[in-house]
């Protein structure tokens, strides 16, 4: 490919499902909209695990979340495994990022040249709670809704920031250009934290979802839905529908869509400022999130599970070599940045790089949709009773669990995933393979047990469970400049 700039761009928690180039009939996301049918909508698009410092170390190192051991919100990246920023660096390139990023802290030599305003973890440890697993306790109260509607909250004002920085990088860097050979591609990443909770938006955009206009919730457990044991375990532990009433969880969507609209708005005023430089004619851009977000289905909020709306992530690529107009059905995940940002600004795979599993997003949107493709995620995080496994191949997704049952969807025929079919004999043969193509990647209860023994120690290291409890945010990390109230 030509080398070219890449532009970044992602946000915290955005449900793949809720956006108006997915086909979401009440979401209003304009400019993604645009930015789809100029590039590449990819529908099959996954995290490589559902919560936030194991997907961006994925993201970051092109390595799923059992090789480089971040296994939690508790053990942020800190550069130790090498990413393709670190590779971009040593080329001589400028690789900067403006907002979230949610590492250990920005001394850490995490592949950037330079960070504006970076999001990391609270006091460089992040949430020591959420190490607790082994065994899980019997509850900790949730605190994640206890804000709700119309508002404007700490987020959405460094959202705001965080646009507006983006708009005067882009700017400085379109006045610095020389037009000569000399020019070298550069990668911005752009980190939002929308529509990530606080579930708390400004007025003008909670208000274009009227609560009475909202849809039925999907698989509700007060409508007889029976939760898989694995996800009842989670929600015992963390109680956060049961603290709401129906109005507080309509509000609580009604936040959601309007966040998503919200950051939809930030984004175009970036892509707007890139276009209006005269960049956009020599940059990529890629929108995409760190993973998904339940909004009340099956009564779960937040992440934090293998679902669609967890573990799926929206996925848009535009710009030169990107098809227009496509729609890419061919599964991916997050690990596949490292292959693409290299592709994307003309650099090969050097041989420390040739073991990585990914592979380009330029590469597979130009070709035919592979059925054969598997992709993987995986979750051994805060709430979890123990390790769970994602494998996603064609139609079917394979979900495996350490010491619960097994689930197999066809999201061809059952895209809510409402009809397990891991226990039907006529799906034997598939649940077979499926588990092949997941211990080719590892050892699910070998992985599992590796992931306790280290947040055992972790627990150990600050005082044991019950100090180690109350440790970490409450709720969502603090913005830059700002302490936890």
């Amino acid at each position: 490919m030509k080398p070219q700039n890449i532009l970044y761009i992602m946000s915290d928690e955005h449900n793949p499902k809720m956006l108006g180039c997915y086909g979401h009939a009440q979401v209003k996301t304009p400019n993604l909209d645009r930015l789809a049918a100029q590039g590449t909508r990819f529908t099959s698009a996954y995290t490589n695990s559902p919560i936030c410092i194991p997907s961006r170390a994925a993201f970051a190192t092109g390595r799923y979340t059992h090789e480089t051991k971040y296994w939690d919100n508790a053990m942020p990246y800190d550069g130790a495994v090498k990413g393709w920023g670190h590779r971009l660096i040593d080329e001589g390139l400028r690789v900067e990022s403006i907002g979230k990023l949610h590492y250990r802290g920005e001394e850490m030599p995490t592949g950037f040249s330079k960070q504006i305003m970076p999001m990391h973890v609270m006091d460089g440890i992040g949430q020591i709670w959420g190490s607790i697993r082994d065994p899980l306790p019997d509850e900790r109260p949730s605190k994640m809704l206890n804000e709700i509607g119309p508002g404007e909250s700490n987020y959405n004002r460094y959202d705001l920031t965080i646009a507006d920085e983006g708009c005067a990088w882009l700017q400085a860097t379109a006045a610095a250009r020389t037009g000569g050979p000399a020019d070298r591609p550069w990668v911005l990443y752009l980190g939002f934290v929308a529509p990530h909770f606080p579930l708390v938006v400004p007025q003008e955009y909670y208000d274009m979802y009227p609560l009475e206009d909202l849809p039925a919730r999907k698989l509700d457990p007060d409508n007889g839905y029976v939760r898989h044991p694995w996800l009842q375990r989670m929600d015992d532990f963390q109680q956060i529908d049961r603290q709401l009433t129906p109005e507080r969880r309509r509000m609580a969507v009604a936040a959601y869509f309007g966040l998503c609209t919200f950051i939809d708005a930030q984004i175009g005023r970036v892509l707007a400022t890139l276009a209006d430089t005269g960049l956009a004619d020599n940059t990529r851009v890629i929108y995409t999130s760190d993973h998904g977000d339940n909004v009340g289905t099956r009564g779960m909020w937040g992440k934090s599970n293998l679902y669609e709306e967890s573990a799926g992530i929206p996925l848009i690529m535009a710009g030169d070599g990107v098809p227009a107009g496509k729609i890419c059905r061919t599964p991916v995940s997050l690990l596949d940045s490292y292959q693409t940002v290299l592709d994307g600004v003309g650099l090969d795979l050097i041989e420390d790089e040739k073991d990585l599993k990914g592979a380009s997003w330029f590469d597979i949107a130009n070709a035919a949709d592979d059925d054969g493709r598997v992709v993987f995620s995986e979750y051994h995080a805060a709430s979890s009773p123990s390790g769970a496994f994602m494998i996603r191949k064609g139609r079917y997704k394979f979900v495996y669990y350490a010491e619960y049952e097994a689930e197999l969807y066809d999201l061809v025929a059952d895209p809510e995933e409402t009809v397990n079919l891991a226990g039907e004999a006529d799906y034997g043969d598939i649940v077979t393979e499926y588990e092949r193509h997941l211990r080719d990647i590892c050892d699910p209860v070998a992985t599992d047990r590796a992931a306790k023994n280290m947040q055992n120690a972790l627990v150990a290291k600050h005082g044991g469970r019950e100090k180690a409890i109350h440790l970490g945010p409450k709720a969502a990390t603090p913005v830059p400049g700002q302490r936890e109230e």
